[in-house]
């Protein structure tokens, strides 16, 4: 067990971690995109685009999304490299019915080039091993209920030599920036959640699992533990965020 393993959006109530998650992604979906661009100034984009970046070269054939949320990842993953087919899978309906919507926004391509998008549970897939060449997660993985258990699942369905790369919050060290970024995801956050979504306890809760979750060299060990090589990670943003790849 890893500290944020135990943290939950509602604490009053007697739901799994994971029923919890999938009901609060329920409950802020509409909104969650928006939250997102105003909470970081649209520089997730810039976040997500180097995260795509670390699979350009090796030019995967089938790529899994896990924890796509909004399909923010998968459908840059079909600009980016148009040919793979792309998996995306999350706990949360509703998440995913504002992901399958987004194919609306490209009516010259054929659904069945789109990313797809299925309701699965990261940490006991339906898929066999080895099934795809590259698997992405961004701001997903400390919603696991339990860490090693989802890294262990999301290794099995990679095949060997494939990538599997992390996009995740981390605390800046610097310490100025680390009072503003304290501030910003643990008040303004929360406030232009309750704004867009009507949920503040919702941000609270990404905070709070945020703030808890292992980086830098503790989580590269967590995913040696789990078997993946040639572990890089990147800061980005002042240590706001930070990109973590490897192979299998």
């Amino acid at each position: 067990m890893y500290p944020h393993d135990s943290i939950v959006p509602y604490k009053e109530s007697s739901l799994s971690k994971k029923e919890q998650v999938a009901s609060m992604f329920n409950n802020i979906a509409d909104g969650y995109d928006q939250v997102n661009s105003w909470a970081s100034v649209q520089i997730d984009r810039y976040w997500r685009k180097n995260l795509v970046a670390v699979l350009l070269n090796n030019k995967p054939h089938k790529i899994l999304d896990a924890a796509t949320g909004t399909g923010k990842v998968a459908y840059l993953l079909h600009n980016k490299i148009p040919h793979s087919q792309i998996i995306g899978i999350d706990m949360s309906e509703k998440m995913l019915a504002i992901a399958n919507k987004k194919k609306e926004l490209h009516p010259n391509q054929s659904k069945d080039a789109l990313p797809l998008f299925e309701k699965q549970d990261c940490e006991c897939t339906s898929f066999q091993d080895n099934t795809f060449d590259a698997i992405t997660i961004a701001f997903g993985i400390r919603n696991f209920e339990n860490l090693e258990k989802g890294l262990f699942e999301l290794y099995r369905i990679l095949s060997p030599a494939g990538t599997f790369a992390i996009l995740e919050f981390s605390k800046p060290t610097m310490p100025f920036v680390k009072s503003l970024y304290n501030l910003h995801m643990h008040y303004i956050t929360p406030m232009i959640g309750k704004l867009f979504t009507n949920n503040k306890q919702a941000y609270q809760y990404l905070f709070d699992s945020a703030h808890a979750f292992p980086e830098g060299d503790e989580l590269k060990r967590v995913l040696s533990k789990i078997g993946f090589k040639n572990i890089k990670s990147k800061v980005m943003s002042l240590g706001v965020c930070s990109l973590y790849w490897g192979t299998k």
